[in-house]
């Protein structure tokens, strides 16, 4: 066995490197200088014996070897934030440091009526947010750097553990007075595919629109443009098209001061589940459950 072993550390530079591609970004995200992080990682080769990047003036490239370290250093590092994370949680339950990755079309709308309260009676949680797409989110928790994410259902998660918040349906959203909005419902072939404004991939929104409307032809045809859902109701607003909310959006105010209509969607599956998912393995599982609870009363 050899006697020396990498660091945490140097492992946490040489991921940070890996996922920014960039010396100076990745110095950054790691709160240390370009410098310190450099010769980290030349600390990591050297200890190992091998090379794991190409370095030239303007690219960083990691060697076959490289990348599989990357792989293992994930694990590793995940393994030890769960370690840490034992030790706490045999501490006060929903105290300490906790990183939630939370989805765009539910962070506005949801946290606002929320954190006061938990603030207020959680004082001696630390919850750091991250606000990332669905896509993203995943990324995060099965890379260990987020504990649990706060997203909507079903999306490809990979393996997880899952507390379900809330059931939100969707609506169609039209502007005022258009000839084609129905007084009551909106049957899915009413909608105009030449029309239909969505989010751009990564949202798991985007997907549920789709699922909704039960209409393979949309996802050909639908104009993928908007990066928020605030974006897409002021191009309907505009009269640009129509676009599918979550009634979460709509309760919040999303359409206050415009002149959007919204309605249900009439068909099977009209909604979309919010759920807070985890690593099976954390040792967290009854931290977050109970965090699933708080989020469901507010």
């Amino acid at each position: 066995m050899s006697t020396y072993l990498p660091t945490i550390k140097q492992l946490q530079y040489l991921v940070a490197l890996h996922e920014h591609g960039h010396f100076g970004r990745a110095a950054e995200a790691a709160f240390v200088s370009q410098s310190t992080l450099s010769s980290g990682i030349r600390e990591l080769e050297s200890l190992l014996g091998v090379t794991l990047v190409e370095r030239s003036r303007r690219v960083v490239r990691f060697t076959p070897l490289g990348n599989s370290v990357v792989d293992k250093a994930h694990r590793l590092l995940r393994e030890a934030e769960e370690l840490s994370a034992l030790v706490q949680a045999a501490g006060k339950p929903l105290s300490g440091e906790l990183r939630m990755s939370v989805i765009p079309t539910i962070a506005p709308f949801l946290l606002p009526r929320i954190l006061p309260r938990l603030r207020r009676e959680r004082p001696q949680l630390k919850l750091f947010l991250r606000e990332e797409t669905s896509i993203h989110a995943i990324e995060s928790l099965h890379h260990g750097r987020a504990d649990c994410v706060l997203l909507a259902l079903p999306y490809a998660t990979g393996e997880v553990y899952k507390a379900t918040i809330a059931s939100d349906d969707l609506l169609v959203a039209f502007p005022k007075d258009d000839p084609r909005d129905p007084p009551d419902e909106v049957v899915p072939a009413m909608i105009d595919e030449t029309r239909l404004l969505l989010l751009e991939d990564g949202h798991c929104l985007k997907e549920h629109a789709l699922a909704a409307c039960n209409r393979p032809e949309l996802r050909a045809s639908a104009t993928m443009i908007g990066t928020s859902l605030h974006t897409l109701v002021q191009m309907v607003d505009n009269g640009l098209g129509l676009t599918m909310l979550p009634q979460m959006a709509i309760d919040a105010g999303i359409l206050n001061d415009t002149d959007v209509v919204a309605r249900p969607l009439k068909g099977g599956k009209t909604s979309r589940e919010i759920a807070l998912v985890w690593r099976p393995n954390s040792p967290r599982g009854d931290e977050f459950r109970l965090l699933a609870e708080e989020l469901r009363a507010g």
